[in-house]
């Protein structure tokens, strides 16, 4: 499916025309919201079947990609929206139907978000430091600190994990499940006011005593990577889909780029525009060649999501990869075209002033640079050897 499909001309307008007040004002992108829920795009992974476009992570990467060039903070709120959604599909599509509840109420209009990331830990999905505290009747009771959560003026249902740390004989158990909007035992913190990506309203969710009922709690796992289908699910959708928004904040920043390459002009070259100019042609270039390289990377991988494409111990180094040169891809970008723009995109207002702040949120997206890094490495050099307790070898003879 064309993106426009679902993103016509018309609406990205909109979107974008209201991006520069949302940020402005750190304001929440309600109408952006109603919009697209609207247009049936909060149902891109939803099957056909159930009102929904039935697209694959590939087209739904495309689809982000289009609405990061108009505003990135609403691309990027929508995607934990579409993260749990797309799980559900990656899940289904290995004959794993445990979250076919998240497609049917998205096709009923519930919104999803994302409550899992907490301050120091770096485990992300492998350790939590909130408690899951086992009920009689098999639900959870779950109390800790969940920072980043997008969404938050919005969502009716809020995925979470915590451990309970006697499970397993005391070796503890991770364990998964969602809270709706009307659960008691949380609050919302009206903390974020951020450099930039400020439309998200991604505030802190502090977990009280919430409980999550037997028939929300979906999966309990070990402490410590594993294989379980639901941590490919959530690595391949989380990070394919950020991806395609800073791909799609490095292609709008190449269009603003050349847009001022062109209407900027030279006085002591007699008046020709910049785009005349050798210095600015090579930045421009640059700027294009670094995304003529992302594409089809993100394209790929994504693609290979949908087709089940079986990369073994090479899938996660791939997920990680994607994600980190997108969004460094995207930083350099934005870099390059500022430079091409000259003092006017330092000034606030500037739609380049508003994209370098915003991309700048992609460094501490997980995976991180050092995380990403660290998988590839293991991926192919093998873990770091344990280097044993240190001997002193005493004076040489």
């Amino acid at each position: 499916m064309d993106p426009k499909q679902l993103l016509p001309d018309g609406l990205l307008e909109r979107i974008r025309g209201r991006a520069p007040e949302y940020d402005e004002e750190n304001r929440f992108f309600a109408e952006d919201l109603e919009d697209l829920a609207d247009a049936g795009y909060l149902k891109l992974f939803v099957p056909t079947s159930d009102g929904g476009a039935g697209l694959g992570l590939e087209a739904a990467v495309r689809c982000q990609q289009r609405l990061a060039t108009a505003a990135p903070a609403t691309a990027l709120a929508i995607n934990m929206h579409l993260v749990w959604t797309g799980v559900a599909r990656v899940l289904a599509e290995r004959g794993d139907p445990s979250l076919d509840f998240v497609l049917q109420e998205a096709a009923a209009g519930e919104i999803f978000a994302f409550g899992n990331s907490e301050a120091g830990n770096d485990s992300v999905l492998f350790d939590s430091l909130s408690e899951a505290r086992p009920l009689p009747d098999g639900g959870y009771s779950f109390t800790g600190i969940k920072i980043f959560t997008s969404l938050s003026p919005a969502w009716t249902r809020l995925g979470i994990f915590g451990k309970d740390a006697a499970a397993r004989d005391g070796d503890g158990e991770l364990v998964h499940g969602f809270i709706r909007r009307d659960t008691a035992g949380y609050r919302i913190l009206d903390d974020w006011n951020t450099l930039g990506m400020r439309a998200s309203q991604s505030n802190t969710t502090i977990l009280e005593g919430a409980v999550v009922p037997p028939g929300r709690i979906f999966r309990k796992l070990p402490v410590g990577p594993n294989a379980d289908p639901l941590i490919f699910a959530i690595f391949a959708c989380f990070e394919t889909l950020l991806a395609g928004v800073y791909a799609g904040i490095g292609e709008r920043a190449l269009v603003l780029a050349v847009e001022a390459a062109r209407r900027r002009t030279s006085f002591k070259n007699g008046g020709r525009s910049l785009a005349q100019d050798p210095d600015i042609r090579w930045k421009v270039a640059e700027a294009a060649l670094a995304m003529d390289a992302l594409y089809p990377q993100l394209s790929v991988v994504a693609g290979d999501v949908d087709r089940l494409a079986d990369h073994g111990s090479q899938w996660f180094p791939k997920l990680v990869g994607v994600k980190l040169h997108a969004t460094e891809t995207a930083r350099t970008v934005v870099d390059l075209a500022i430079r091409v723009s000259g003092g006017s995109s330092y000034f606030r207002g500037s739609e380049l002033e508003r994209l370098y702040r915003d991309v700048l949120a992609g460094m501490f997206h997980p995976s991180d640079d050092e995380s990403a890094h660290n998988t590839v490495a293991n991926a192919w050099l093998g873990p770091l050897e344990d280097p044993g307790p240190f001997e002193d070898p005493g004076p040489e003879d």
